[in-house]
């Protein structure tokens, strides 16, 4: 079969001329709404390039358009749209007919029957293309024309053949440029609501008071430092709607953040709440083996070069580390060990309890699995890998609850915690004293657990047990999502002031 070019002017067949043809794009539905949406708006404009008004969708199929009207001689994927060879843009014959106004005479010269029949043709898909209703009758016995669409052909041989003129009535032209300035209102405010109600880097570049509204983060270069940080290992698919900055933002960040229901993000953007499930839990995990070196151990000497002046003052350069315990809500377990486990007697909840550690500094460096809310501070303490933190000589500052001294005592390092009343009047003076040094400087870690809680809602709230349990031995669910948010933590300013 031999191939013929659809546009309007151009010659080119298949057996003749050294060119390649390539098909009218099809309309993508089995790669989502997004890839069907852009395969039929590149269709339509192939369509409104190609302009003719004869064409029947029967003939779709077997329309073809040769590689001389694309700049790189054949046209670009479906990825990036902004593409110059998105469609064709070059020698489109439709281009060539002049709109004339009646009194001024007008006319183009064309040479052979075969140019006089495809002008006519070109006339006629310009009326229709703007919905004019307009008929174009063109009489080729007389050179009087008896419409208000005329067409003037003139031939430069000597044979002086009959010419044809065409001119479009100024009524028409009119109501073609109406037609054509709404459509171009139109299509701008369809742009603009488009963007506004989609998520990209754009909605974020000038805004950090939304950066930290929806993230956390303190401004865009840190979201997009995260961002470069992670997307290596993001994988997208051909038929994925959801770009790798929505997967981490949307689905990560904005749901630590704001803690939203799965149905809001599915119903937001277009996808089904399976894949927004699937999506967070996969991205989750991957941020998870990303982040997790930023919650840090500082060796002594990066300690000390940075200590803070409240620390210096009242505990030289010993302190290594203040640690205190907080939980999150799980809902109920319908098996009575499980709930006897996390049920914890100071939050009259079901819980999962965590041990935090934090630097002079201010930064997150340790930070233990999830235990269930029954365990006591000293146990987490002593099951946990934190002992195995210290070095000699260390301080560690901790709450009453934490009777730890002997196991913190076989690490050689100390432990300082508040005195106890238990049994006397009123503590001592050098009590008294020291116990008011330490209240200084140990509220830091209650004021970053309560930066981590309040700034990520979703340890703030009741969680689902799925989250708590696993299935084999990999790391549960509340793990990730307690490291990933201590991480982003540490990302933003610290609590304590260094002067």
């Amino acid at each position: 079969m031999v191939n013929y070019c659809a546009m309007i002017g151009c010659n080119n067949t298949g057996g003749r001329d050294k060119v390649s043809f390539f098909r009218l794009p099809a309309v993508i539905t089995s790669q989502g709404e997004k890839t069907q949406e852009l395969t039929e708006k590149r269709r339509t404009l192939w369509l409104s390039k190609i302009s003719r008004a004869d064409l029947a969708p029967s003939s779709y199929p077997y329309l073809r358009v040769c590689s001389e009207h694309f700049v790189s001689g054949k046209p670009s994927s479906l990825y990036p749209e902004n593409s110059i060879d998105w469609a064709p843009s070059l020698k489109l014959g439709h281009q060539k007919v002049k709109l004339t106004n009646p009194t001024p005479e007008r006319g183009y010269r064309l040479k052979g029957r075969v140019q006089k029949r495809r002008n006519v043709e070109a006339a006629q898909s310009l009326v229709a293309l703007f919905n004019s209703k307009e008929i174009m009758t063109v009489n080729e016995e007389s050179e009087e024309p008896h419409s208000d669409i005329q067409m003037d052909i003139v031939d430069d041989d000597a044979d002086n053949e009959k010419s044809m003129q065409t001119d479009l009535s100024s009524v028409t032209i009119n109501g073609m440029e109406n037609e054509l300035n709404r459509l171009l209102v139109e299509n701008i405010a369809l742009k603009e609501q488009l963007a506004a109600s989609s998520i990209s880097e754009e909605t974020f570049k000038f805004d950090d008071e939304k950066v930290k509204y929806f993230t956390g983060l303190p401004s865009f270069a840190v979201l997009m430092t995260l961002f470069w940080l992670v997307e290596p290992e993001l994988s997208t698919s051909h038929n994925s709607s959801l770009t790798k900055f929505q997967k981490m933002m949307i689905l990560v960040l904005m749901r630590l953040k704001l803690n939203l229901p799965v149905t809001y993000l599915a119903d937001k953007f277009k996808v089904s709440a399976s894949t927004v499930s699937r999506t967070f839990l996969n991205t989750l995990n991957i941020m998870y083996m990303m982040l997790k070196p930023l919650i840090y151990w500082p060796s002594k000497e990066e300690r000390r070069e940075t200590m803070p002046m409240e620390f210096r003052k009242y505990f030289g350069l010993k302190v290594a580390v203040i640690i205190d315990c907080f939980e999150v809500f799980s809902e109920r377990p319908s098996d009575l060990t499980a709930r006897a486990q996390t049920w914890s007697s100071y939050k009259h909840h079901n819980t999962v309890k965590f041990l935090i550690g934090i630097s002079p500094q201010g930064t997150i460096v340790f930070i233990s699995d999830a235990y269930g809310g029954r365990a006591s501070d000293k146990f987490i303490t002593n099951d946990s890998e934190f002992l195995d933190r210290l070095e000699y000589g260390d301080l560690v500052l901790a709450d009453r609850g934490f009777d730890i001294a002997d196991s913190v005592a076989q690490a050689n390092s100390e432990l300082r915690i508040p005195a106890f009343t238990k049994g006397k009047d009123q503590l001592a003076a050098i009590d008294l004293e020291s116990t008011r040094k330490l209240a200084h400087v140990r509220i830091h870690v209650e004021r970053v657990i309560g930066l981590v809680r309040n700034k990520y809602k979703i340890t703030h709230d009741t969680l689902p047990l799925d989250y708590f349990s696993s299935t084999d031995e990999s790391t549960p669910t509340i793990d990730k999502i307690v490291t990933v948010c201590c991480a982003l933590t540490n990302m933003c300013k610290s609590v304590v002031p260094f002067d």
